[in-house]
């Protein structure tokens, strides 16, 4: 487990502890698959972590230009979403094609389960907190 940076979000810790063990898991996959499952998992996994960073360094404050940024920031969560249910359908075929073993696909799949809990909490409290302005 990775020792978080000050400042680092939860979700992006766990976001990197996710893209080790699909990086891990799929480097002993057989080679017939490493253009498929194997490229499109790992680059996955890597482009939740560009996304969840992208999100957390787009600033939202009280300017003018507010309602645009929390725009920006909600496009950047939503993209990161959707690769990480991808990344999870892609864990299913990854397994029921024997590219990767069952527990290997149990623990992706909650891995990437609890970060979709939490980039929903994080959008949840964007929401609350900046939805009526």
């Amino acid at each position: 487990m990775q020792e978080k940076s000050p400042g680092e979000l939860n979700v992006i810790v766990r976001a990197k502890e996710l893209a080790r063990q699909v990086i891990e898991v799929t480097q002993k996959s057989p080679k017939q698959f490493r253009y498929t499952f194997v490229s499109k998992l790992q680059n996955l996994s890597l482009d939740v972590i560009e996304s969840l960073y992208r999100a957390n360094d787009t600033f939202v404050a009280e300017e003018p230009d507010m309602r645009e940024k929390l725009r920006i920031r909600l496009d950047y969560q939503h993209k990161a979403l959707t690769d990480l249910r991808i990344l999870a359908y892609m864990a299913d075929l990854a397994r029921e094609n024997k590219v990767i073993l069952p527990r290997q696909h149990e623990q992706i799949s909650r891995m990437s389960a609890d970060c979709m809990k939490m980039l929903g909490g994080w959008m949840n409290s964007d929401k609350k907190r900046f939805g009526s302005r």
